[in-house]
């Protein structure tokens, strides 16, 4: 319990085996249930969960182990909650399946630890306290806000950041929003009650959408500076397939965004502004082709006008939705 609110935490894990069981050991005390999902695994990383699990909870002499399944695990109805996914889902899918336990055991605040230990735990008020305090329905980490946290990202990282950073601001409509695939998150059960979190994507593009469809739903989102633990653990991103997978699922998701907006709040400027910006720089490639330089430049400038007017009647609609 934090501040009178129930707290949950899901932890997704894929080959975590060395590092999950630290991440569940130092979750803070004021949580009042983890969710470890363990996505199919192929090492010891179930077996490091179930091992911690039973520690945790024999610690906490509530005991009591219910044979009940639960997608492949044992539902432990204590403390520490191991699920097992049968067939791995991605991170997406072991962040919503922590989600829907939580959300049907009524949890308050639900914050997402990854399981490879890069996430501070001690940290996780900062990310719990804009829900608690109804500031916001969803707190993001980010690595961006502090040039000490920043120093400390590898360079090859920090580039990439920064470029889906500004992506995302595109697709989502949250523009001071930064670090999008920070995974140290916190979500309230009013957010989880009205989004549609089964259909979020199950990959390492979720926390991406999962941005978009709080903007459609009119949600506050707040960025914490908090810092990464980078150690020996090892990304599972594929980077050929993620970045070309990734940017389809951010312009299908603006896309989605312009058309809710303009339906339900008739954001036409915006829909409009980046409708013609798009046209234009489309129309300035085929005059380039067939009518010269002088009609390529015009048509560019003419598209390029019409995405700013369309980016800053978007920026400052969206601005009013997030909180830092």
């Amino acid at each position: 319990m934090y501040n009178g609110n129930t707290v949950g935490v899901v932890v997704p894990a894929y080959n975590e085996q060395g590092f999950v069981g630290e991440v569940i050991d130092s979750v803070p005390d004021f949580v009042d249930r983890i969710y470890v999902v363990d996505d199919c695994s192929t090492d010891g990383t179930w077996r490091e969960i179930r091992r911690h699990a039973e520690k945790v909870n024999h610690s906490a002499t509530r005991l009591e182990v219910s044979p009940t399944l639960a997608d492949g695990g044992l539902d432990f109805s204590e403390r520490v909650v191991p699920i097992r996914h049968e067939t791995n889902r991605g991170v997406g899918g072991a962040i919503k399946t922590g989600y829907r336990r939580a959300y049907d055991d009524g949890m308050d605040v639900t914050a997402v630890v990854a399981g490879d230990g890069q996430m501070d735990p001690d940290l996780l008020d900062r990310l719990v306290d804009p829900i608690v305090e109804r500031k916001a329905d969803y707190a993001k980490g980010t690595r961006l806000l502090d040039p000490e946290f920043r120093e400390g990202m590898p360079a090859f990282r920090l580039f990439g950041n920064r470029l889906l950073s500004g992506l995302t601001k595109i697709a989502s409509g949250y523009w001071r929003t930064t670090d999008p695939q920070n995974g140290y998150t916190a979500i309230s059960h009013r957010a989880l009650e009205e989004l549609d979190v089964e259909s979020l994507y199950d990959d390492y593009g979720f926390a991406n959408e999962l941005l978009v469809r709080l903007n459609c739903h009119g949600m506050t989102v707040a960025d914490v500076a908090i810092p990464a633990i980078y150690g020996d653990e090892e990304s599972t991103i594929r980077y050929r397939s993620f970045v070309p997978k990734l940017s389809w699922l951010l312009l299908t998701n603006f896309l989605h965004r312009q058309r809710t907006q303009l339906v339900e709040s008739g954001g036409w400027v915006t829909s409009l502004g980046y409708a013609l910006g798009a046209v234009g720089l489309l129309a300035a490639v085929v005059a380039g082709l067939l009518a010269g330089l002088g009609a390529f430049a015009a048509l560019v400038v003419a598209g390029l006008v019409s995405l700013a007017v369309g980016a800053y009647s978007d920026r400052t609609s969206g601005d009013a939705l997030n909180s830092e």
